[in-house]
């Protein structure tokens, strides 16, 4: 078994090969930044060990599909777990996915991960194939929403679940940023290359914990309300005064509490949704 922390520090050593990620992972960029992005990187990951990894104990018979894999950081990190996964992606870097099988072959059964590059309204997967779905920062660019919940209903099996990491639509500071990069301008039209074709895609469409609940209930899944985190509520400068691992601490702290912080300061969302 290979844990969050393991997975990061090879992959630190993947990147001073593999450099044309390092402007995607800025872990190799300013040192004053370096703390906060190793927490909100390994935050991620450990939601999905504690939910896929060691949630199940037979590992090896799961099905899983990570929509919007990108680069395969997460499918790659099931890989070296023992997980066979998945991956479609719709990522100009398609390319790079397949360079990072040699590096990462040294560690884990590569061979566990397989990944397209398809449109997930083209290929549709077959009906009950799934128990579980991962959407890692996709949620936000799948257009229309509706009919991506319904193809996601369909192939997940009848206990199938959704495995979400968002960002926080109700984040003050991400919204106001938002605005000013892309106004209201929430769903726009993309020219896919590989595809030759116009794709549809929600431009950085973030949405609130309540807004993606009824969205899923709309669409015959329930959020589990124990699985709801937030993450990520202090800013880089706040590591320059405190240990990494005090701040993580006090904003897990935070998070627990449902309250005006959580709410509108926090980041990161990362919540289940299960299909009814």
């Amino acid at each position: 078994m290979m844990s969050p922390e393991q997975f990061f520090e090879l992959m630190l050593k993947e990147l001073e090969v593999h450099t044309e990620m390092q402007p995607y992972y800025k872990f190799l960029g300013k040192k004053s930044s370096w703390h906060f992005r190793r927490n909100y990187f390994l935050q991620r990951l450990r939601y999905i060990k504690k939910y896929i990894i060691d949630g199940n104990t037979n590992k090896q018979a799961l099905s899983i599909w990570d929509c919007g894999s990108g680069y395969g950081t997460t499918c790659l990190f099931l890989a070296m777990n023992g997980i066979k996964t998945f991956g479609t992606t719709l990522e100009f870097y398609y390319d790079t996915v397949q360079k990072r099988m040699e590096y990462w072959s040294r560690y884990g059964d590569t061979s566990l991960f397989t990944c397209t590059y398809e449109n997930l309204f083209d290929n549709q997967p077959p009906a009950n194939s799934f128990d579980w779905i991962i959407v890692q920062d996709t949620l936000h660019h799948l257009e229309p929403i509706d009919d991506a919940l319904q193809i996601f209903n369909s192939s997940l099996k009848k206990n199938g679940k959704i495995l979400s990491i968002e960002e926080n639509g109700n984040n003050l500071i991400q919204r106001l940023k938002l605005y000013k990069y892309r106004g209201n301008k929430r769903i726009i039209t993309i020219w896919d290359e590989k595809l030759q074709k116009d794709i549809l895609i929600g431009n950085e469409n973030i949405r609130s914990l309540a807004t993606w609940q009824r969205l899923f209930e709309k669409n015959h899944f329930r959020v589990q309300d124990d699985s709801v985190q937030y993450i990520r509520y202090f800013l880089p400068v706040s590591y320059r005064f405190s240990a990494p691992e005090k701040l993580l601490e006090k904003e897990q702290r935070i998070q627990t509490g449902k309250g005006f912080k959580r709410e509108y300061f926090f980041f990161g969302l990362n919540f289940i949704a299960g299909k009814k």
